[in-house]
């Protein structure tokens, strides 16, 4: 493990590709609890439940799933990680990104934590890449 998945130790992490590095951690006390995604100057927030609800769902699924990572100004491709952590159907009931105009890039950021944490498979090449539950 990188770090201990705390503000003062984060999980160090790269994007699926390998060409960015960023850093998670889980914030607690935050209303929701949240993981603090921090890229370069720029802080993201996803749900905190993201992290088993993204692990139940590929188990779920049982197969390789795409990423599909977008900005939330752009449309999600349908079946990928990115589609579902918007999708009504989920177990929040929409976004799990929680700062408005950064609730995207979750098929970016949130499946290297999973990796990270023993939970799922990511593919790591230059694009396209897929992810299945461990």
């Amino acid at each position: 493990m990188s770090g201990k998945g705390t503000k003062e130790s984060p999980w160090n992490l790269k994007t699926p590709s390998g060409s960015s590095e960023y850093q998670m951690y889980r914030d607690e006390s935050a209303s929701p609890p949240a993981i603090v995604c921090t890229v370069g100057k720029t802080e993201l927030r996803y749900h905190l439940s993201a992290i088993d609800d993204l692990h139940a769902m590929l188990k779920k699924q049982g197969d390789w799933m795409p990423l599909g990572s977008a900005d939330e100004q752009k449309p999600a491709a349908p079946g990928t990680v990115e589609a579902w952590g918007r999708s009504e159907q989920n177990p929040v009931g929409g976004w799990y990104g929680l700062k408005k105009g950064l609730r995207g890039r979750f098929g970016m950021y949130m499946p290297p934590l999973l990796e990270e944490l023993g939970l799922a498979e990511v593919e790591h090449n230059p694009k396209n890449n897929r992810m299945r539950a461990r």
